[in-house]
């Protein structure tokens, strides 16, 4: 029976919901990957689109992660709503809502018992062994969106052969295909086969948690029952943990319909949203851009609506659709009324039952409402303008909802507003704070493939035995290390530079930890904190080489780390006094196993030995000789239980040409 290999299945209206809303939230790169992961026909759709004749003849696909990647985020979140959308096409029945939240909880079951094992057994892709467990019944949820009996009883006697075909299809592999194609075969027949096919075979029966799957854990892999059990604990518990926070009830009787009626909200509610910004001109200046949206929102919402701007200390009424617009403005501190706490907070405020203040009175009266929702406008780091709405108690909720997703569109606009429509007045400054905010987002996202391309770099290095071979991929990471770190600069380069190369330490960390975080701390198992003091660390130092040096050890602190997990610590103190002169006080710790005593013997001298193995290399001469030109001073410390660098930095207030 013939399939398109981009087939159209349903999915469980509450991941579709998360996805949506973790797209138009811009959450992290790796959230969003955690969620789509989590549904079959999720995977399936990106797998199809990924592995098109639209990209060509490319390297194959081995995880959602490389997926997302070559879609890139603008073709992914279209890809989102397209198949919540579909989603809606669906109309399933009491016990197909059943059925299909059995076959979701099973395959996820089934694909991180898979990843587990992988990780347990040393396979070198678990993230492919996680995406194959998820497809491997795919046939059963192709066979539940089927009407007719005889067609779907054929999908649920070749579910093994669906899954392969449609693998193959998908570009995956002939090793991949046979994962799926003998997932059923007796646990004897497996004992010399490749590894993967045993994976997903063992994976399969331990999702069951019978004792069929237990004895086979034994046959296949030499498991005894009791790490067996564990494993089968650990994964229902994050199973679980994983329906709770989608809001999927695993123990009482399932029915999707409220979830799609919500998601169907959502899907609606992001169409007028887009539709009606685009109904205003948006050109000109940001505070004539917010002027014009204001009769938009009022369209989409049905009520009546204010639109203040940011002047310099003040909130400006710039338009309304009330009427006559008086001159009207007040301070932007906050004085306990929601138009200013909403600028303040970033946050939207709802008027409901708190005592109203003057301020809110005066908003009342010229909205003619007996309540009102204040929703902030953010671009970037700033808040251009606040949108407040006249409204009641029913449907306030719906409301905030609304209008909340048209601030959003509208912050995107602004965020990519052409620079040269913008006047030369007191927008200057704001125009350049989102250009900013933008290249560092782009940035972000030009960081992820890199980041997995080293990842993949040291993965096939210690596969070789040719070491010849592996220095030429030393120097290929050394290198994506060195573009990396010119990302993370470029990210910041549009800075304001501090005066007299003043730097406040703690909010350079604050601006690099998201990133690091990201790229390098992206495996649960490593984490990743800082711990900035209450001090002012204000420091006599150009942001640029702090930012270098950070990024240098922390790398190096988290390629220490064992795959089995640990962390990497910042710490900041200040004031710190020293040789008769004040500092402030830099700590970056790990948990690795410490550096090799043939390292530390030449610990900053230029040289080059394997990062996995210690911090070495060109990355410590460079350190030192910045924190040199700094006038600054590094230690190390360090032993089995990790290592900690201690770097000093002349604090700001110290006068540069004093002696120590």
């Amino acid at each position: 029976m013939h399939m398109a290999p981009d087939i159209q299945l349903p999915s469980l209206p509450e991941v579709t919901l998360r996805a949506l809303e973790a797209c138009h939230q811009d959450e992290n790169y790796r959230k969003i990957s955690d969620i789509v992961s989590a549904d079959t026909a999720l995977v399936a759709r990106i797998l199809a689109l990924a592995n098109s004749a639209l990209y060509g003849p490319t390297t194959r696909i081995q995880s959602v992660d490389q997926a997302l990647l070559r879609l890139g985020t603008r073709r992914f979140h279209t890809l989102v709503l397209t198949a919540a959308l579909r989603q809606l096409l669906f109309e399933l029945g009491g016990d197909e809502w059943q059925q299909l939240r059995h076959f979701w909880r099973h395959s996820l079951t089934t694909a991180l018992t898979a990843r587990a094992l992988a990780t347990l057994t040393r396979y070198p892709e678990p993230d492919e062994a996680f995406m194959l467990g998820m497809l491997h019944n795919i046939g059963e949820l192709i066979a539940l969106k089927t009407p007719d009996a005889e067609a779907r009883q054929h999908y649920f006697n070749h579910q093994s052969d669906i899954a392969a075909d449609l693998v193959t299809r998908w570009g995956l592999g002939s090793v991949a295909a046979d994962a799926m194609r003998f997932q059923q075969a007796l646990p004897n027949e497996l004992k010399d086969a490749s590894h993967l096919v045993k994976l997903i075979s063992l994976a399969t029966r331990l999702a069951l948690s019978d004792a069929a799957g237990i004895a086979a854990a034994a046959t296949i892999f030499g498991l005894n029952e009791e790490l067996t059990r564990e494993i089968n604990r650990r994964i229902s518990h994050e199973v679980s943990g994983m329906a709770e926070s989608l809001g999927i009830p695993l123990d009482n009787e399932y029915d999707g319909e409220t979830a799609t009626r919500k998601l169907k909200q959502t899907i609606l509610r992001q169409a007028m949203a887009n539709q009606a910004l685009g109904l205003s001109e948006q050109k000109g200046p940001v505070e004539d851009i917010l002027a014009e949206t204001v009769n938009s929102l009022t369209l989409i919402t049905g009520l009546p609506a204010l639109c203040f701007g940011q002047s310099d200390d003040d909130l400006v009424l710039l338009s309304g659709t009330v009427g006559d617009i008086p001159d009207f403005s007040v301070s932007a501190q906050p004085g306990g009324s929601v138009l200013t706490e909403a600028f303040a907070s970033r946050q939207p405020m709802y008027l409901g039952d708190r005592p109203p203040t003057v301020l809110d009175r005066q908003l009342l009266a010229l909205l003619r409402a007996p309540s009102l929702l204040a929703i902030p406008v953010i671009a970037g780091n700033s808040c251009p303008g606040v949108f407040a709405l006249g409204t009641d108690d029913q449907g306030i909720a719906a409301t905030r909802e609304l209008a909340s997703l048209f601030t959003r569109e509208l912050s995107d606009v602004l965020q990519q507003y052409d620079q040269s429509n913008a006047n030369t007045d007191g927008n200057a400054a704001l125009n350049e704070q989102i250009a900013r905010e933008a290249m560092r987002k782009q940035v972000h996202e030009v960081s992820n493939p890199l980041t997995i391309i080293r990842q993949y770099i040291y993965q096939l290095r210690n596969r070789l035995d040719d070491s010849s071979v592996r220095e030429e991929l030393d120097i290929i990471r050394d290198e994506l290390d060195r573009a990396g770190n010119l990302l993370l600069q470029m990210s910041h380069s549009g800075s304001r530079l501090p005066e007299d190369d003043v730097t406040d330490l703690n909010e350079e960390l604050n601006n690099l930890s998201r990133i690091l975080e990201d790229s390098l701390f992206a495996d649960s198992a490593h984490r990743f904190n800082v711990l900035p003091c209450d001090q002012p660390t204000r420091v006599q130092a150009n942001a640029s080489p702090i930012r270098q040096v950070v990024i240098n050890l922390v790398r190096n602190a988290a390629e220490s780390l064992p795959e089995s997990g640990g962390q990497v610590e910042l710490k900041t103190s200040a004031p710190v006094w020293q040789n008769n002169r004040n500092w402030v006080e830099l700590e970056i710790t790990d948990t690795g196993p410490g550096i090799p005593k043939d390292v530390r013997d030449s610990l900053f001298a230029p040289v080059r030995t394997s990062k996995g193995e210690g911090h070495s290399g060109l990355g410590l001469s460079i350190v030192k000789q910045l924190i040199d030109d700094m006038e600054g001073i590094i230690a190390c410390r360090t032993g089995q239980e990790g290592t900690t660098f201690r770097i000093l930095l002349p604090a700001a207030s110290h006068k540069k040409n004093d002696s120590d």
